[in-house]
């Protein structure tokens, strides 16, 4: 009797283990690589007109550091880079319906989307600050001071920075914008008092059309870590992204991305103005 239970637990066992795998097998068979590699390109899906990640050049080519990131994901595959323009808020909508494989767009990962879509580990971390109009110069020292019903606050509609003006300033008057650049004119110009957004674009914002009209609170008040975006039940797609950074963290591809995008300014010249 006890030979005939074991040999029946080994028998269920195996048959577990059996199913097991071949459950495996079949999300492997499902994963984003699969359709990658047959269609011979990688799609990544980003919003251009966000320095310096991504953006337009003078001879209408997309540039910046995540297109640069979207390319040598890429080639780690072996297949063309192929960048899909997608408006950010209907980014995550269109990574799900499967019009890009991937979102590499300055995306902050947070746990409402963390909730629709997966997310590789963060590739650069930013934060929110705020870019005032110079008529505040001698009163606004801080952003907690810009929480105040006499004062209009702008940030771009569907990001973390209306999520951050919501949160940390829900007494300002605040208007939203679909569009960076469109929004921190809006204060440049005199039509608003400040506007909040990542501080990478401010740094450039500021120092290429507001020097003369506005003062950069340069600290972030946030903590916004941004990711690589893909399909949820994707494990084997993830683990290759993660390996991706990883590698490219450790043989200087990043630094040099970096340096190119984020430390310097020499990139200037080459955007749309």
């Amino acid at each position: 009797m006890k030979l005939f239970k074991s040999l029946a637990l080994c028998l269920c066992l195996c048959l577990f283990a059996s199913a097991a795998f071949a459950a495996d097998t079949e999300l492997a068979k499902k994963s984003t690589i699969n359709s990658v590699l047959a269609k011979g390109e990688l799609r990544v899906g980003f919003d251009p007109g966000y320095m310096p990640f991504e953006m337009i050049d003078k001879n209408g080519n997309y540039i910046g550091f995540d297109i640069d990131m979207g390319r040598e994901l890429a080639k780690a595959m072996g297949v063309k880079f192929t960048p899909v323009s997608i408006d950010f808020d209907g980014m995550v909508g269109a990574l799900i319906a499967d019009k890009c494989d991937v979102i590499i767009s300055a995306m902050t990962i947070t746990q409402q989307r963390n909730l629709r879509i997966s997310f590789a580990d963060t590739y650069i971390s930013v934060g929110q600050s705020v870019i005032v109009n110079n008529k505040h110069k001698d009163t606004i020292t801080s952003w907690e001071q810009l929480n105040d019903p006499k004062y209009l606050i702008i940030c771009r509609q569907g990001t973390t920075s209306e999520e951050a003006v919501k949160r940390y300033l829900p007494k300002a008057q605040y208007k939203t914008f679909e569009k960076e650049v469109d929004g921190a004119l809006e204060v440049s110009n005199n039509r608003a008092d400040a506007w909040v957004y990542d501080m990478p674009f401010n740094v450039v914002f500021h120092a290429q059309q507001g020097k003369n009209s506005t003062f950069h609170l340069d600290e972030p008040f946030t903590y916004e870590p941004l990711g690589i975006a893909i399909k949820q039940g994707d494990p084997d797609f993830l683990n290759f992204i993660n390996n991706f950074l990883r590698q490219i963290r450790n043989d200087g591809r990043y630094d040099r991305m970096y340096n190119k995008w984020i430390r310097t300014t020499d990139w200037f010249d080459q955007a749309q103005n």
